[in-house]
């Protein structure tokens, strides 16, 4: 709701008006309640991370998140300057504190488990703190604490807040013991931090662009896709010749769809190149999101290279249109449009195609552009395409985040690849463990070996001595002898020798 405020110079806005949250940049006029911004933020925030069993912290993160903004200071600072910029920038100079109150009343509502809000709280703009200022120094929450409580931010606060902000039914311990149990406190943290990030920022903008808030959105529902990719596939099927290959990979596509209605979990897809492993692994996720006993609300393809993005994203949107949303930092400016950056903000779009590095770091961020995405991978499907590639250095992380996305938020995981990688649980002889694997996983297509043999395009003639070596002048004859080659060699040098050896119009490809 818009409110007009009383802009009489005598009035003294302390007692006669209402706290606000926000001002519209080019009329001051128009005002945010800060009441009514409380309150939606705790709804949606609470909605969200209902989805897994934390929708009272969410609830009260959003109700306490700008506490303090009923100090004097920050409402009179508002009303004289531009209130987009007061809600953007926090902490800095020449503003004034308002995350740094909540954080207070936060720790002395629930004592030490009330730093979890805390972080939260006071990191709801400039990304989750660190406690220790060993590298942040000021920004480091402890600090904040410390000088919250020396400039009585919070008693500041508590003189207009009303009792019924405050005084709220507590949120259960029990999530955040259910947390430490499972090691993954750090993750259930970030997804409260997604909940209450996203959510202030959709409030926010509803108020402050009604034009852009409109255009979120409005995406069909998986249901709908999956009626889409049928009929595309009865129309390939229509179109495919018969042959071996085709015949194939139909078959692939079938146990595809079938393996959909088991339950939710990690799957592996071991399909050797040329099968179809791309529309199939999609029907897999499409039929398994709408199983009945699943439910689950969109589908999330990570691939290692912008390349195979492009391609992939370009097939799917060949079927789905701009259902599709395509999120990495490559992206052709000419693929965006208004509402498609938008939804790269929080990835609330039914099938998202990025990159490994844009999912991973964004589980393991404290930004909060990077964070404000996370609780939309709850209860969803994600198919790691190339599997074999995710990164040696940074894989125990990944494998121990898989885990926790599985066990506790609803995620199906799927092993995508022509080439599995070993991720299982490994001990040494004394039965440590040096790889801890993200679970069991169940093959979605039997008979890979027989798939290997029918769909082997490629022989490979190895030299029956490896330790004589061959003159530029005889590889050239070589490969004279036949149609069409492609020779790769180690150095550009190398190639120049070897080209200049060829016949004329062979193609010389460098750097």
């Amino acid at each position: 709701m818009q409110r007009q405020r009383n802009s009489s110079p005598e009035h003294d806005y302390k007692h006669t008006l209402e706290p606000i949250a926000h001002v519209l940049p080019e009329d001051l006029q128009v005002t945010h309640p800060l009441e009514e911004h409380l309150s939606a933020v705790s709804q949606m925030a609470g909605k969200m991370a209902s989805e897994f069993g934390a929708e009272e912290w969410g609830r009260i993160a959003g109700l306490w998140h700008d506490l303090g903004k009923y100090s004097d200071d920050f409402q009179s600072y508002i009303r004289s300057n531009s209130g987009y910029e007061a809600h953007l920038v926090d902490a800095t100079a020449g503003r004034v504190n308002h995350s740094s109150a909540g954080a207070l009343h936060a720790e002395a509502a629930l004592g030490k488990l009330g730093l979890v809000l805390a972080y939260l709280i006071a990191g709801h703009h400039a990304g989750l703190p660190d406690w220790f200022s060993d590298q942040t120094g000021g920004a480091a929450l402890e600090n904040r604490m410390k000088e919250g409580k020396e400039k009585c931010l919070l008693q500041q606060a508590l003189k207009a807040a009303p009792k019924a902000i405050l005084q709220q039914q507590l949120p259960s311990l029990s999530t955040v013991k259910k947390g430490e149990e499972f090691n993954g406190l750090h993750l259930w943290i970030r997804m409260l931090f997604s909940c209450l990030t996203d959510a202030d920022f959709l409030d926010t903008e509803a108020f402050m662009d009604k034009g852009k808030s409109r255009q979120r959105g409005g995406y069909p529902e998986l249901a709908t896709l999956l009626s889409q990719f049928n009929k595309a596939m009865e129309t390939k099927k229509q179109q495919a010749e018969t042959s071996p290959i085709n015949r194939l990979r139909a078959d692939v596509l079938l146990q595809c769809r079938e393996k959909g209605a088991g339950g939710p979990g990690l799957y592996t897809l071991t399909v050797p190149t040329g099968g179809g492993k791309t529309l199939s692994s999609l029907a897999f996720a499409l039929e398994h999101a709408l199983h009945p006993n699943h439910g689950k609300c969109r589908i999330i393809y990570a691939i290692p290279y912008t390349s195979i993005i492009e391609q992939t994203a370009n097939v799917f949107r060949e079927i789905f249109g701009d259902a599709v949303l395509e999120h990495h930092s490559n992206l052709d400016s000419e693929k965006e449009t208004s509402k498609s950056r938008l939804a790269a903000e929080n990835w609330d779009a039914p099938l998202i195609v990025t990159t490994n590095v844009q999912l991973f770091e964004s589980l393991f961020a404290a930004r909060t552009s990077r964070c404000r995405k996370l609780h939309n991978l709850v209860n969803s499907v994600i198919i790691l395409d190339e599997a074999q590639l995710l990164p040696p250095e940074f894989l125990q992380p990944i494998l121990d985040v898989m885990r926790l996305l599985i066990e506790h938020y609803s995620v199906t995981f799927v092993l995508c690849t022509a080439t599995q990688p070993a991720l299982e649980t490994r001990e040494d002889s004394f039965g440590k463990k040096w790889l801890r694997g993200p679970g069991e996983a169940e093959e979605i297509v039997s008979g890979t070996e027989k798939l290997y043999a029918q769909l082997e395009r490629v022989t490979v003639s190895l030299p029956e001595d490896w330790n004589t070596p061959s003159s530029w002048d005889e590889i050239a004859d070589r490969i004279a002898r036949h149609p069409s080659v492609l020779a790769i060699v180690n150095t550009r040098a190398d190639c120049r020798e070897l080209h200049r050896r060829m016949p004329a119009g062979t193609i010389h490809l460098s750097a």
